[in-house]
């Protein structure tokens, strides 16, 4: 997905005010939810709230994971590496830039800072990035088509 200046996604935002903070909390939801299960290590669960062809584009990785099974595989090394240090990670996600497209699809622009905290140690600061996502409405709600991740430390 190629970034769009702010001033071009504003343009595609619902007129009605009501429609828009409506789309709005329901993607405070969406984040809130699909972190925590990230949090909790609910590997399959998060892989679910995205699409079965879905992309996931992260710098720590060297190329783009593709589709449920290898998002949910993918996260469950992860879950699994972190149990073993003792680290648990929260991914704090904010500043949501929403906007609606012509095609339905919903593109979403937010921070996320993502804090490890050792068992029983002092929690700092893992990673500061900025997630691009595209989201898709599906019966009973919302799932990422596809998430491209920048870090600020590797910008």
């Amino acid at each position: 997905m190629t970034t769009q200046s702010t001033t071009a996604r504003a343009a595609v935002r619902p007129r009605d005010a009501e429609a828009f903070t409506a789309l709005y909390a329901r993607v405070q939801q969406f984040y809130a939810h699909q972190m925590q299960l990230l949090d909790l290590g609910e590997c399959d669960r998060w892989a679910a709230t995205f699409t079965e062809d879905a992309t996931f584009e992260v710098p720590t990785l060297p190329e783009p994971v593709a589709g449920r099974a290898a998002l949910a595989a993918a996260t469950g090394r992860t879950a699994a590496e972190l149990a073993a240090s003792g680290i648990r990670h929260r991914h704090f996600v904010g500043m949501f830039d929403v906007a609606g497209q012509s095609d339905g699809t919903i593109h979403v622009r937010s921070y996320a800072i993502v804090y490890a905290s050792p068992v029983g140690g002092e929690s700092r600061v893992h990673r500061v990035c900025v997630c691009d996502d595209v989201l898709v409405r599906v019966p009973g709600g919302l799932q990422v088509a596809s998430r491209r991740v920048t870090r600020d430390d590797l910008a």
